[in-house]
């Protein structure tokens, strides 16, 4: 087949959990389609400045349309249609303005899609939320496929998408608990669907970065992706300098991912910025327990990732997508308050036994639903559902 993938942001060192879902699921499909990327010029996903040139490329399999931004975001205008949007009085056009002030406004793209989406037998947006995926879509509906990432947050109550989540022709859920949030949404019977989650290749065993010289020791607490208050990570902050404080010790919080907030201070907390492969998977390799704060998910690939290592976690128990993929898997306890955080973490440091046996269930449970033959054969079997013919 020939297929489309619409994103925001794309890129191999672009760190952002819809994006990198995109690019190994189009990946592992290039394998078997023609596969193009439609994405935005911008690496940073606050401004949506244009930073890549605009027009073809590849990466390895992929072909890469890039479209420039016709502006960048305002933040001041983008709070005042937040404001608007998420009233609860907003008419229509507010809401459709929270859109293009979220952004990318990317005009080339929209229009790419009214010329030449038919020559697509499947096109496939990530992420409902930005403006390229609720403009565009309507423009190729009848061959149709959203990845809606969606979380439980203001932006899913929006009545406008009542008519946008009834378009698409089919659906990638990430979770049952993301499916259900948007059948919610929907004003009409879900559309063939499926749930993937995203695929993992088996991890690999042998350590290859020193920890040490980055100022990491052992045992240490792993987070992993941005480090933005919206991700939860104040609150961990806050909860880890607290913990330490009530039981000093020599645990240590290693967070890794860029950081879009202040950093604190504190001498049993090491910031180490974007890393690359190997540094990951050694930080997955080495730690005692991940953490994941986030009230706000429609999957954790990160979660999946620490699973795929036999590394168990700690999770907000606040939101649901993280506490299902934590019962279905056993393997991760969650909390909703310091209290039960320090609980938490203190058991699985005292107790590796336990921590080992949820880290095996974790494991257990990601070669049994999140293998990339397993992923991608539900990909294929909806593709083939929802194909509509080409124009010749």
């Amino acid at each position: 087949m020939k297929l489309a993938c619409v994103v925001h942001r794309f890129g191999a060192d672009i760190a952002g959990g819809s994006e990198a879902h995109c690019r190994h699921v189009a990946d592992h499909l290039a394998a078997h389609h023609d596969v193009t990327i439609l994405t935005s010029c911008a690496r940073d996903h606050i401004s949506w400045r244009n930073e890549f040139e605009p027009g073809d490329s590849m990466l390895g399999a992929l072909k890469v349309k890039r479209f420039a931004a016709a502006r960048q975001r305002s933040l001041h205008r983008f709070a005042e249609a937040s404001e608007q949007a998420f009233s609860g009085l907003a008419t229509d056009a507010q809401q459709e303005a929270w859109f293009r002030e979220n952004g990318p406004e990317l005009p080339g793209l929209v229009e790419y899609l009214r010329a030449h989406g038919c020559e697509f037998d499947v096109v496939l947006f990530w992420a409902f939320r930005y403006a390229e995926v609720f403009f565009g879509l309507p423009e190729v509906a009848e061959r149709a496929v959203l990845v809606p990432t969606a979380e439980d947050d203001p932006v899913i109550r929006m009545s406008i998408l009542e008519r946008f989540f009834a378009r698409p022709a089919g659906y990638i859920f990430l979770t049952p608990e993301e499916q259900e949030l948007v059948e919610r949404r929907m004003s009409t019977a879900t559309p063939p669907s499926v749930i993937i989650g995203s695929g993992l290749a088996p991890a690999p065993t042998v350590s290859t970065v020193d920890l040490a010289a980055l100022g990491v020791r052992e045992p240490f607490v792993l987070y992993l992706g941005r480090i933005d208050p919206n991700k939860g990570c104040a609150d961990l902050l806050q909860h880890f300098m607290r913990f330490k404080a009530e039981q000093p010790g020599p645990v240590q919080l290693v967070m890794a991912g860029p950081a879009s907030m202040p950093l604190p201070e504190h001498e049993d907390v090491r910031y180490l910025g974007f890393v690359d492969d190997p540094t990951r998977e050694t930080l997955l390799q080495q730690a005692r327990l991940l953490a994941m704060p986030s009230r706000f998910e429609s999957l954790s690939l990160v979660l999946l990732e620490a699973w795929n290592h036999a590394l168990p976690a700690v999770v907000n128990g606040h939101c649901a997508v993280l506490k299902g993929q934590a019962e279905r898997a056993n393997g991760a306890l969650f909390y909703r308050n310091y209290d039960e955080f320090a609980r938490c973490l203190s058991f699985l440091l005292e107790r590796p036994d336990i921590a080992r046996t949820l880290g095996q269930q974790g494991l257990a449970y990601v070669d049994q639903h999140y293998r990339w033959p397993t992923v991608v054969a539900s990909v294929n079997r909806l593709l083939a559902q929802v194909a509509a013919p080409r124009s010749s």
